[in-house]
């Protein structure tokens, strides 16, 4: 069953116009469909890559937030804070601390209660 259905489009790679002899046709030669297909791999291949970065960057925070206790580096770092400004916070008695030996240990109890 064939069609004489003859209709003007745009070609959604180049912009040039033809005429599509479906009503679903989207590109005006092999060529351009080829280079349009190639041109979604290369975002599906660049989104992927971005959400898996993403999640290697994110990683050391979960992991930071399922601890019970953390170094002091790791309180700056989930928080987003130097060392100076944890200091002082520790300093004026706004957060608790433990000495094991020379390390010292903030509860991420202490810490969650320091916002409330």
């Amino acid at each position: 069953m064939s069609s004489n259905i003859r209709v003007l489009r745009i070609c959604e790679h180049c912009g040039e116009e033809f005429i599509a002899k479906t009503t679903v046709t989207r590109f005006c030669g092999d060529r351009c469909a080829k280079a349009a297909y190639k041109a979604r791999q290369k975002e599906e291949k660049i989104e992927k890559s971005n959400k898996e970065t993403e999640k290697t960057i994110l990683q050391p925070l979960l992991d930071l937030q399922a601890k019970e206790f953390l170094t002091i580096d790791e309180t700056c770092r989930l928080l987003g804070i130097s060392r100076t400004t944890l200091w002082r916070i520790i300093k004026q008695g706004k957060l608790k601390k433990a000495k094991l030996g020379t390390r010292v240990i903030i509860r991420k109890q202490d810490l969650n209660s320091l916002f409330e």
